[in-house]
């Protein structure tokens, strides 16, 4: 007998065994779900979006589990989301019954040196996220600015609500890193005054999360607002033909600089457990969310409350994460004393 004829043969007589382990091991993870009560920590308020989306979840997310368990969501709001790391990080249960959900800038004050931050994000251990808030920049039509090279040529003036907020931080970068020339009116309220700003011809631009943007879609069709770039390197389904303000790098340590600021973007709202948990109950757990946010009725609830749940696999937050965590520490502290308040 040929030796690829023995592998078939001994492939052909594993293969029950293996739906036997298989088997086994769902029916282990059944056993240990059943009766039990997950509690989803959120780092956040009531009300606040990380908190909508969580309890969205955590109303489908139990039915996509082995043993049907029981989620409960507590609010843990201290400290703008630290607190909450910190505890699933050193005081949760190792074993699946504790979810964080928590800030999706969370490595980012860690390579910060945050005082108050205990959890290890390397450690932490990625279940997925949902929503990706997109970032994009959009001028009125009375603008001067068409097209995104003209930044670096015109002076656009753009509104901002203040320092630590995106209507600030991605134009601050644009010009400080890219040399771009938009020049910041600071001191509205938030990204709605902006927009009437636009209208009244009091500043001629704004950047912000899309969200913010949904109250005035009509607006684009019209063509009162235009999207003027996108903030991320990912494409934007909402914009698919808005240019990045990546293409307009020039080199490497830029991306870097940009990438550092902007990456928590693509974290969206992430779902962590503490560290140690088993491998295989980690494995069911990321399964099953994973098919908890691709559910009917989790997409029909969503889209009727609007609440964004696109979906990142943990395989993405760990890339993001690695590849933060490889930035120059110089540059980081380019970055900190740039936008001490990055948000």
């Amino acid at each position: 007998m040929s030796s690829h004829q023995l592998g078939r043969r001994l492939a052909v007589l594993c293969a029950p065994l293996l739906l036997l382990a298989g088997a086994a091991r769902a029916d282990a993870e059944a056993d240990f779900f059943k009766g039990k009560q997950i509690r989803m920590i959120v780092g956040f308020p009531a009300g606040n979006e990380y908190d909508l989306g969580a309890r969205l979840l955590a109303r489908h997310y139990s039915r996509h589990l082995p043993g049907a368990p029981g989620i409960i969501v507590q609010n843990m709001p201290q400290a703008a989301s630290i607190v909450a790391a910190n505890y699933i990080y050193t005081q949760a249960p190792r074993d699946g019954t504790a979810i964080g959900a928590i800030t999706r800038n969370i490595v980012n004050q860690a390579l910060f040196g945050h005082p108050n931050l205990t959890a290890d994000p390397q450690k932490l251990i990625w279940l997925g996220s949902t929503s990706f808030p997109g970032r994009i920049c959009v001028v009125g039509e009375k603008s001067p600015v068409k097209k995104i090279g003209e930044i670096f040529t015109k002076e656009p003036v753009f509104g901002s609500v203040g320092p630590g907020n995106s209507t600030n931080t991605l134009p601050t970068v644009f010009n400080h890193v890219l040399g771009a020339k938009i020049k910041l009116i600071e001191g509205y309220r938030g990204t709605a005054d902006v927009l009437l700003a636009i209208e009244r011809d009091e500043v001629q631009g704004v950047c912000a999360s899309n969200g913010q943007f949904r109250t005035v879609a009509d607006s684009f069709k019209t063509g009162k607002l235009r999207v003027l770039l996108r903030a991320e390197e990912a494409k934007m389904a909402d914009y698919p033909d808005a240019p990045s303000i990546y293409d307009f790098a020039k080199t490497e340590e830029q991306r870097q600089f940009m990438r550092f600021v902007f990456a928590s973007t693509e974290y969206g709202r992430p779902y962590v457990l503490p560290p140690e948990v088993p491998a295989a109950r980690v494995a069911t757990m990321r399964k099953a969310l994973a098919a908890a946010v691709a559910d009917p009725e989790l997409i029909a609830e969503a889209d009727k409350a609007q609440v964004d749940m696109a979906w990142r696999s943990p395989e993405d937050l760990e890339r993001i994460t690695a590849a933060l965590y490889r930035t120059p520490p110089d540059l980081i502290e380019s970055v900190k004393k740039l936008v001490p308040n990055l948000n």
